[in-house]
């Protein structure tokens, strides 16, 4: 894969280093890769509240 500029510049901005020091790290790949995961089940938990809050509202 081919590492752009904005992807270098996402990983900065997102986790505080960028790609090399990403690939180089095995504590570093780890790190992201745990808030990757919670990002994940977050944005999960809010899909499953808003469908609920949707269900409710139309009465299924």
């Amino acid at each position: 894969m081919n590492y752009t500029g904005d992807m270098e510049k996402a990983m900065h901005q997102t986790h505080g280093f960028g790609y090399e020091e990403y690939k180089q790290k095995l504590d570093v790949r780890m790190q992201v890769e745990r808030e990757r995961e919670q990002d994940y089940k977050k944005s999960r938990q809010i899909v499953s509240e808003l469908e609920r809050n949707v269900f409710n509202r139309i009465g299924l």
